[in-house]
């Protein structure tokens, strides 16, 4: 039977490095931390501590451009870039506007991971209709707004992005 060691050479350990926004960031923690852990513990405050269970989507990031809840990932099994909210910088610019304008957040709390799941849709899903908009953005609960202007503001930039996929208009 092989080494477990030797099979998993190349997942994060405590010493590793991962690309975190597109900075190095050397994972310092134990084998057993959270992504959400090692990101919080690194100071990236945009992703927020909630529930811990995975069922608020709050400590939403892309990890090899895919949305997960940092708090169920486990850091050690992390193999691809992690970006959090901070980290779209102006790839969501037209997200974080239309947020405002649409008044898509109260408290603020949830917003960073609405906005990394937001963005991770609109990049899938070039022609979304509002219902996928709700069911894809079902994970990330918001106390405040109920939801509507949330998923405004998602349907909003995926109409714009649709009409003006270049951005210029």
């Amino acid at each position: 039977m092989a080494d477990l060691a030797d099979r998993g050479a190349d997942v994060p350990r405590p010493g590793r490095t991962l690309t975190v926004n597109d900075e190095p960031l050397t994972v310092t923690s134990s084998a057993g931390a959270t992504l959400l852990e090692v990101l919080r513990g690194a100071g990236h405050t945009d992703v927020k501590e909630a529930c811990g269970r995975g069922e608020c989507g709050a400590c939403t990031v892309l990890v090899g451009g895919r949305a997960v809840m940092a708090c169920t990932q486990l850091a050690a099994l992390v193999t691809g870039d992690v970006t959090t909210a901070d980290g779209l910088g102006e790839a969501a610019a037209d997200l974080r506007e239309a947020f405002a304008d649409y008044g898509a957040f109260q408290c603020g709390f949830c917003t960073p991971g609405q906005i990394v799941r937001a963005e991770s849709i609109l990049l899938e899903y070039v022609d979304i209709s509002r219902d996928e908009v709700v069911r894809c953005m079902s994970g990330n609960i918001c106390r405040c707004t109920g939801y509507r202007q949330i998923v405004d503001a998602v349907c909003a930039v995926a109409s714009s992005r649709r009409n003006d996929p270049e951005g210029k208009s």
